[in-house]
């Protein structure tokens, strides 16, 4: 049977009851397991909230995860708005704590705002515009979906030969690329053929530089 959809209205006052229920915090897959008690569309087992027999777990994934996201940013535009609360919204936790002032100093850890960088401000208001526009639930094509998760699993491959190179120079994130650059050039000597090094190491570097800094080496 099809779970029916349910409105924003009727899903944002259940979420600010569970955020104060737990003032630490949740994940994403807590939260919905959490939604899930109380709105069928948000179980694992609900069918597509469209009707579309068709419809594949993907899709439905994808509804559920953007309903939800699209609920807790216009949340978190109501806090701000109103000045009574804080949202932090992030990949590992969905947390809400009370307003702080900006002009005021920070005494709590657990009312800690994170500084973002203007590249990651943009990126963050980028993601949050794309929640807010319930026009993306509804016009999402299982192409364009398909198409999403090739690209998002590219880019996470591209993370874990990132790390697979760090790891080969003795590094890890945060790292800036003339640290890169100077490893790779004590390592570089360190193994080179005509210094009696390992030539498969040599290579190896090689490959891990031009991954971590195409246009450089």
């Amino acid at each position: 049977m099809t779970a029916n959809r349910p409105e924003p209205d009727q899903i944002i006052p259940l979420l600010e009851q569970i955020l104060r229920q737990h003032p630490a915090g949740l994940s994403e897959y807590e939260l919905l397991n959490q939604l899930a008690t109380k709105l069928p569309f948000f179980s694992s087992a609900s069918s597509d909230s469209d009707g579309h027999t068709e419809s594949s777990a993907d899709m439905q994934l994808f509804q559920r995860h953007f309903l939800l996201q699209h609920c807790l940013c216009k949340l978190e535009q109501q806090y701000q708005s109103d000045r009574t609360g804080h949202l932090n919204i992030s990949a590992l936790e969905i947390r809400l704590s009370p307003y702080l002032p900006p002009c005021l100093p920070e005494t709590s850890a657990q009312n800690q705002v994170t500084v973002e960088t203007a590249d990651e401000a943009e990126a963050t208001n980028r993601i949050r515009e794309y929640y807010l526009d319930i026009n993306n639930l509804h016009n999402t094509s299982q192409v364009e979906l398909d198409e999403m998760l090739g690209k998002f699993w590219a880019a996470l491959a591209r993370h874990d030969l990132r790390d697979e190179a760090l790891q080969l120079l003795d590094l890890s994130d945060p790292v800036d690329d003339a640290t890169i650059r100077q490893r790779y050039r004590e390592k570089v000597m360190q193994h080179h053929p005509d210094r009696g090094g390992d030539s498969d190491m040599a290579q190896q570097l090689n490959a891990a530089i031009s991954n971590l800094l195409p246009k450089s080496r």
